[in-house]
């Protein structure tokens, strides 16, 4: 990217693609799209126009990136880009019901206000208009050729999450899952949308196998890392820099990749099994939650193996080698910086 480029305004760009992805809808289903735009933070509770932050937009700006970075223009892949956030979004929406949460980023959740069946339909929009959003590739000029195996993957990914939600619907309250079952789970639920907007933002530059492999390992290993991390904040993050309460998901008994170590590992593993399994632990039951952690070594092992996968992303990246194209190695400069940035992250 240039340097006029770069992030806010790049995130408006992406914002700006997915707001064209959406039809123009007659007043009678208006609504249905509103409820949708909601969820995204372009309108308030009483579903008028409003502005938000839209986050850090990172999976499609990776899609934008990877494109430049094996060659291609990334102005063609930003209905891609468009596409995989409007897919990720369309995950959040589900989640929120199946996770039975009321709100999402400070605000109510969709579901929460309008009901759990305008909750799923409205997802379930939200899925088709992501579709809508990659056919606009072949508006763009990019060959129909190239269009059809981006659609292929692109519902392979979609795929590989909701086998992720399957199994993280299906660990809820079991104490006998293994560190591989769980990586198996985050392996499709987080790292496999990271992995494919790599991937998939090198296939629209039309890259070779082995670079489009390349951007996907690196993409996997960086979004295996990255839910490592944050099951590290989740449980030992500073409040005033996550925004959540402290120790918040040992307080939700959430089993994370720590207590998963613990429970294997911990000399007082059954003090820990027996917290997890009452209703509402107290303040006292999460400090020796804690204690228990630390004695384990979970957090340290957690963080070394976020950074072994954190090694492989970079490992996956530097293969590609330097390009004497000085757009193109800056892309991949900028590829690097995302995933330095997001090792040992404190929010």
């Amino acid at each position: 990217m240039t340097q006029s480029e770069k992030q806010p305004d790049m995130r408006l760009r992406i914002q700006a693609a997915m707001r064209a992805a959406f039809p123009q809808a007659e007043d009678r289903v208006a609504r249905f799209y509103a409820m949708q735009e909601y969820h995204l933070g372009w309108r308030d509770e009483q579903l008028v126009a409003s502005e938000s932050d839209p986050g850090k937009l990172i999976r499609p700006q990776l899609v934008l990136l990877a494109c430049q970075a094996a060659g291609g223009d990334p102005a063609l892949a930003m209905p891609l880009a468009a596409g995989i956030q409007l897919l990720h979004d369309f995950t959040l929406i589900h989640d929120d019901i199946e996770d039975d949460s009321d709100m999402r980023r400070g605000r109510p959740t969709l579901w929460h206000l309008w009901g759990l069946a305008q909750g799923i339909n409205a997802g379930d929009g939200m899925f088709v208009i992501a579709h809508l959003a990659i056919h606009q590739l072949s508006d763009l000029g990019v060959p129909a050729e190239r269009v059809l195996p981006i659609l292929r993957r692109f519902d392979e990914v979609i795929l590989h999450v909701c086998e992720g939600q399957f199994l993280d619907i299906s660990f809820e309250g079991n104490l006998g899952i293994s560190t591989e079952d769980y990586l198996a789970m985050i392996g499709r639920k987080t790292a496999i949308l990271i992995d494919g907007s790599a991937a998939l933002g090198a296939m629209v530059a039309g890259a070779d196998a082995a670079t489009v492999a390349a951007l996907s390992t690196f993409g996997r290993s960086l979004g295996l890392a990255f839910q490592i991390e944050d099951d590290i904040l989740g449980i030992w993050g500073a409040p005033e820099l996550t925004g959540k309460p402290r120790a918040a998901d040992l307080y939700r008994r959430k089993v994370s990749l720590p207590i998963v170590h613990a429970l294997r590992h911990a000399a007082d593993a059954a003090t820990l099994a027996e917290i997890y399994q009452q209703p509402d632990p107290d303040d006292a039951a999460v400090e020796r939650v804690l204690a228990i952690l630390d004695q384990a070594g979970s957090r340290a092992y957690c963080a070394e193996l976020a950074a072994e996968h954190h090694h492989a992303a970079l490992a996956a990246l530097e293969s590609l080698g330097r390009s004497e194209v000085a757009a193109v190695q800056a892309a991949r400069d900028q590829i690097r910086a995302i995933a330095e940035s997001l090792l040992g992250r404190q929010a």
